[in-house]
Order: C-alpha cells, then sequence, then structure tokens
C-alpha cells in the first residue's frame, strides 16, 4: 500500500476527455523513505502536486487552443500534468517537470490510464538551473507563485531555459507574489501581456485570476 487514498476521475477539456487519478483530498501525506522530507516538502505542502487545482484546469484549457505547432515546450510545476496531456495530445514536443518525488508516476499512471504516447519528464529544482536539460519556445505553469522565494527563482529558471524567442504562458490565480515575478521578468527583458480568463473552465469555476504571457525576441 502506497499510505495514502487516491481517486479517478473523467475531466472534459474541451471536447477532450481526460481519465485523471490525483490525491482523494488535501489531507493525503506519505513519506516512508523520508525523501520529501529531504526535498524540504513539509506535510501541508506535500499533498498539493496531487490535486486537481483550478489554475490548472484553465492551462490545459489554454494549450487546448494555443498555437504550438512545431514548438519545444516546458511545464513547469506540472502536478499530475493536465497541460502536458492535452499538449502531447495535440503533437507537442513536450517536458512535464516537477519537484515532487511523486509527481512522475502519477504522470505515467495519468499517460496510461488515456493510452497516450510517452511524455518526457525531468525532476525539476528551481534553485538548480541545470535540474531540467535544454532550452525551449514555450514555457508554461500554473499556480506556481506561492512562496515568497519563488519569484526570483522562477524567473531565474525560466530565463535560463528560454531560446531567444520564446513565450512564457503563466496561469495566476492572483497570487501575492505576481507582481514582483512580473517586475523581475521585465528586467530580463520580457514583456508582458495580461488576458483576463474566458474559457469554458474558468465560467464554471468563476475564475478571477489571470493568464500572463512574456514574450522575448
Amino acid at each position: 500500500m502506497p499510505g495514502y487514498q487516491v481517486k479517478f476521475e473523467t475531466l472534459f477539456i474541451g471536447d477532450t476527455s481526460l481519465k485523471i487519478r490525483s490525491l482523494k483530498d488535501q489531507l493525503q501525506y506519505a513519506d516512508p523513505d523520508g525523501s520529501c522530507e529531504r526535498a524540504g516538502i513539509s506535510s501541508a505542502t506535500w499533498p498539493l502536486f496531487g490535486l486537481v487545482w483550478p489554475s490548472s484546469l484553465i492551462l490545459a484549457e489554454t494549450m487546448r487552443v494555443h498555437a504550438i505547432d512545431g514548438l519545444k515546450v516546458l511545464e513547469l510545476g506540472c502536478g499530475l500534468g493536465l497541460a502536458s496531456l492535452i499538449a502531447s495530445q495535440r503533437g507537442a514536443d513536450i517536458t512535464a517537470s516537477d519537484y515532487h518525488p511523486l509527481a512522475a508516476s502519477f504522470l505515467k499512471e495519468n499517460i496510461a490510464l488515456n493510452d497516450f504516447l510517452p511524455i518526457k519528464y525531468e525532476r525539476g529544482n528551481w534553485e538548480k538551473l541545470d535540474s531540467v536539460t535544454g532550452k525551449f519556445d514555450l514555457i508554461i505553469g500554473s499556480d506556481l507563485l506561492y512562496e515568497p522565494n519563488h519569484p526570483h527563482m522562477l524567473s531565474e529558471f525560466i530565463h535560463y531555459h528560454s531560446e531567444k524567442t520564446v513565450k512564457v504562458i503563466i496561469v495566476d490565480p492572483n497570487r501575492r507574489q505576481q507582481s514582483q515575478f512580473t517586475q523581475k521578468m521585465l528586467k530580463l527583458g520580457y514583456s508582458l501581456t495580461i488576458e483576463m480568463v474566458k474559457n469554458s473552465w474558468a465560467k464554471a469555476l468563476n475564475y478571477k485570476g489571470k493568464v500572463l504571457s512574456y514574450s522575448r525576441g
């Protein structure tokens, strides 16, 4: 037994149905080998990777319609991998990444549940710029700015992995750190476009966050 409980549900992203295995709720926790403790993941933050968050649904919807032909794409903090699954189905050269030790196994299970082709995965540690391999044309993520140190780490990590011409899409539920992150990105030479979310999941969830699009080149 893994020491935590899971649930299965079907989510509709446009006309695509995704079978998703996630944690049962936010009370789940298991760290028998101490790997999460060593990584600095507390019992309070441990389950966050394994839940379906509103921002992840918004990002998946965004990937359903965004132009991705011929682009090399990186998802940061992929969690259950909803956006990566949609991007993969549309033929993107997608790499999913997350810091949580169990994210890879949950993504692999969700790929298998939907009979999708394998998706590249790397253990992303924003404190170590080279923890993910390569540079990307499109970098995406959802609800990433929930810790005070995230604006600095994330902006530097993104900049390190950006091609000369790049677009960065962050779905943010109006976190306090968003303005600091934007200032960091502007100083690094990126421009910003802010969009209010209008897709079907935004309406269903009464989502008040924004899609932040940073561009360079």
